[in-house]
């Protein structure tokens, strides 16, 4: 139960519900509420431990909707709190698939493409788990706003999202579940061959023309103008069609591929 509130913290704690939305620090805890930084930090500890917030992490709060049963227990959204916490950063992978409707699949986790570095790939923050992936600003990908209760949050656009897992495909599920986000995304309105070619020439790594070609064919998706695209730009050597998986199995000298996975009908070809 939360315990009940002076007029004064109420003031307080009203200001904060009206100005801060999605996860805040004491610093702007303190701006808002004109509160000198020390004392902000002390009474964002006091309402927490009172069920008035709840904390994300370590200096970073979020406010509890009146009539939360269990206040200490209740969670931001997954997305808004990587937009924060990770930030300058991206929701990216299999997680944007889900956002733009590409994937059935369910996944416990959520992919950010972050431009800080951090030494583990995975941390986990209010109970969920997030698959961090470091780029550099250069290729840092498109993306859209998009809003999540009353929070913006930036996510990689449904074109920028198939490069992204093409070129590494375990942040879209592997190679198999890539292959299924393919074809749905080559089914939705969201499809857009040119701009797909575009976004692989800023990503600068030419194995996702290879592995766009192969599935386009393997897949049987009617591309013929874009499977051609990339068969002209394929660069020389053999690349693993899931580099996270062995290297084994047949060569396929049209995209410069060894073909570890089994997709659709083409499995032992070389040609």
């Amino acid at each position: 139960m939360v315990s009940g509130i002076s007029e004064k913290f109420r003031i307080i704690l009203d200001e904060l519900n009206r100005t801060q939305k999605g996860p805040f620090s004491s610093k702007e805890a303190a701006t808002a509420t004109g509160l000198p930084f020390d004392k902000a930090s002390s009474i964002l500890t006091y309402f927490t431990a009172k069920g008035w917030l709840s904390r994300v992490r370590r200096g970073l709060y979020i406010t509890v909707p009146l009539g939360t049963v269990n206040p200490r227990e209740y969670k931001e959204n997954p997305l808004v709190v990587a937009n924060r916490v990770f930030a300058p950063c991206y929701v990216g992978g299999w997680s944007a698939a889900e956002h733009w409707e590409l994937t059935d699949q369910i996944f416990n986790s959520v992919v950010v493409f972050t431009l800080r570095r951090y030494r583990k790939k995975a941390l986990q923050v209010q109970g969920t788990d997030f698959v961090l992936k470091f780029i550099n600003k250069k290729y840092f990908g498109q993306t859209r706003q998009v809003w999540i209760g009353n929070t913006k949050v930036q996510i990689s656009d449904p074109v920028q999202t198939i490069v992204d897992i093409l070129d590494d495909p375990a942040i879209g599920g592997g190679m198999r579940n890539v292959a299924d986000i393919l074809q749905e995304y080559f089914k939705s309105s969201h499809r857009d061959d040119d701009a797909i070619i575009k976004y692989i020439e800023c990503r600068n790594n030419r194995t996702i023309y290879k592995r766009l070609g192969y599935l386009i064919e393997a897949l049987g998706i009617d591309a013929v103008k874009l499977k051609e695209a990339c068969e002209k730009s394929i660069s020389v050597g053999y690349s693993l069609l899931d580099p996270a998986i062995e290297a084994k199995g047949s060569f396929k000298s049209r995209w410069n591929l060894r073909i570890n996975v089994r997709i659709g009908n083409d499995y032992n070809s070389g040609n």
